[in-house]
């Protein structure tokens, strides 16, 4: 079996937002000659995201609605963790539930989605320079 490892480095200024890496991952399963077996995406921060949705303005929008309600970033004094002097408890709430990693199957040396199926990362206390592992196994 072959192996092939990446680092994809994002910063994105805003506290939050969605980057689709879909084109990146599939480059990298190109350049790793695999044809057959999968790829794993991982967030290598813990207030970052990786996912799997479609790539629909709307449903960005409702993800911010949604995960705000779910863990709201003010009062920022009412989480523990940001006694320790931080200010992003929420951000590590939000990347929780948006999963910290995605497995895709390659087939024929192509990621092997479903429809509207594509690869997101997503920053939830951005600001700073953040990496996702990009990991292909297979033959």
């Amino acid at each position: 079996m072959k192996s092939f490892r990446k680092e994809l480095w994002f910063l994105i200024p805003a506290r939050r937002g969605y980057v689709n890496i879909t084109d990146q991952v599939d480059a990298c399963v190109r350049e790793s000659g695999i044809r057959e077996g999968l790829v794993l995406v991982n967030a290598m921060h813990i207030t970052a995201s990786v996912f799997i949705n479609d790539d629909e303005g709307g449903l960005h929008h409702d993800y911010e609605e949604w995960l705000e309600k779910l863990a709201p970033h003010d009062p920022v004094s009412g989480y523990w963790h940001n006694r320790t002097g931080e200010d992003n408890a929420d951000a590590h709430m939000k990347r929780q539930v948006m999963g910290r990693e995605v497995v895709v199957a390659i087939t024929n040396g192509r990621l092997d989605f479903g429809p509207w199926e594509q690869i997101f990362y997503g920053e939830f206390d951005g600001g700073r320079k953040k990496r996702v592992l990009v990991k292909v196994i297979g033959e």
